[in-house]
């Protein structure tokens, strides 16, 4: 029996999406994200916070020395050798999910909540792109957009869960949580010109992806108060949502063909990441 994928067991909407690739692509993702999930199971993984700091820095070390008797290792530097997929962008998501591994976890400042979101979320949309045979640096910039934009809607969605083991990557707030969303929106605004770049026979299915998770934020928005937010349990996208979402995707793949190409829209979150992470040399 073949074994199930971390994207088919975990990632609902990202499977969803997942389902308009090429399969040869779509396994290529699926190892991607299984050496993500990896990384994240370790952090989230109940247990001491000593513990899961050992059993992260063994992974770590495993994947430095090429432990290829680990498949997921294996599978992860064969993609970065196909894609010319720079170590240092595994290096950021390394340390976004040690950032995870502490006994509280706080963000302060927008600055360092954008930078958190590129660690973890950001390397994911870039190393994406890169499998998807991106390579302008503006579109590759707008791929790391589309990841933070992903990211600081599973930010807004999990705040309840999150502060359960001490993550309080924003305050428990609905105003906080409108606000992080409309942060989200312009960095979903920002990748949807660039996907232009994707070959076409792999463009629908980002266009999916794209709009199935920026649903779970407009489901937020409609939940209108923190006492109806704090009842709501995890906030989703349902498979008639997701029909829903999947048909306005043609539109966008219709719109995409009718508009040019713009500048990078988000060079002013990118400067502020900038300042701790040289983004030029991940490209």
């Amino acid at each position: 029996m073949q074994k199930k994928s971390f994207l088919s067991m975990y990632a609902k909407s990202f499977n969803w999406a997942g389902f308009f690739l090429p399969k040869k692509t779509y396994l290529k993702c699926s190892n991607l994200y299984d050496f993500c999930r990896t990384l994240d199971n370790i952090a989230d993984d109940q247990g001491e916070t000593e513990v899961k700091l050992r059993r992260f820095l063994n992974f770590k070390n495993n994947f430095i020395n090429k432990e290829f008797q680990n498949h997921i290792i294996k599978n992860m530097w064969v993609l970065m050798d196909e894609y010319n997929i720079s170590s240092k962008i595994v290096d950021d998501l390394f340390d976004g999910v040690k950032s995870d591994i502490q006994n509280e976890v706080k963000l302060n400042s927008k600055k360092e909540l954008l930078i958190y979101s590129y660690r973890v979320a950001g390397t994911v949309g870039l190393m994406m792109a890169k499998i998807l045979n991106v390579t302008s640096s503006g579109s590759l910039k707008s791929a790391i957009d589309l990841g933070i934009a992903m990211q600081l809607t599973n930010i807004s969605r999990d705040v309840i869960e999150d502060s359960k083991i001490k993550r309080f990557y924003i305050k428990h707030d609905f105003e906080i949580i409108k606000e992080t969303l409309a942060i989200a929106d312009l960095f979903y605004d920002s990748s949807f010109s660039s996907i232009k770049d994707i070959p076409l026979n792999l463009r629908f299915s980002i266009l999916v992806a794209r709009r199935v998770y920026r649903q779970i934020g407009r489901n937020i928005i409609k939940k209108q108060t923190i006492q109806n937010y704090n009842k709501s349990g995890k906030i989703f996208v349902t498979n008639g949502g997701k029909i829903f979402q999947t048909i306005l995707s043609m539109y966008d793949l219709l719109k995409l063909s009718l508009i040019k190409k713009h500048n990078h829209l988000r060079d002013k979150e990118h400067e502020l990441i900038s300042e701790e992470i040289n983004l030029n040399e991940r490209f």
